[in-house]
């Protein structure tokens, strides 16, 4: 399916919109220490924020594995923004797939805390490239 422009602008602030959300969901689930739901919505509010770079870009994106490798392909790879961005990404999804589906894994609040100015960061970054 091809999206006309208005269409796409549309989505990709949707998608936005969802990032800063979900990332104010951290807060009030950290204060309750509440640390497996923090790492979700942390992984979520990156999520999407890449998927609204993607979609600006005209990159179609339907799984989470594709919204990785395209992030990786077309922004860390060709340097357009710093490796610590794929490596962030990749270790906030690892994160929420340990805490979601292994029962025995708990997420270490001192990982989680320092992973949650980065992926501000990264938010933002994305959030000033779609909007220039």
């Amino acid at each position: 399916m091809s999206l006309t422009n208005d269409e796409r602008q549309t989505l990709v602030a949707l998608e936005l919109k969802k990032a800063h959300e979900i990332f104010e969901e951290i807060f009030i689930l950290t204060a309750a220490s509440k640390w497996s739901g923090a790492a979700n919505r942390l992984y979520y509010a990156v999520f999407h924020a890449i998927n609204a770079l993607l979609l600006h870009d005209g990159h179609s994106v339907n799984t989470h594995n594709g919204s990785h490798a395209l992030f990786s392909l077309y922004y860390i790879k060709t340097g357009l923004l710093p490796l610590e961005y794929g490596r962030l990404y990749n270790q906030l999804q690892t994160m929420r797939e340990e805490s979601d589906y292994n029962c025995v894994y708990e997420v270490q609040p001192d990982e989680l805390k320092e992973r949650i100015e980065p992926a501000r960061r990264l938010i933002e970054t994305i959030s000033r490239i779609v909007n220039s």
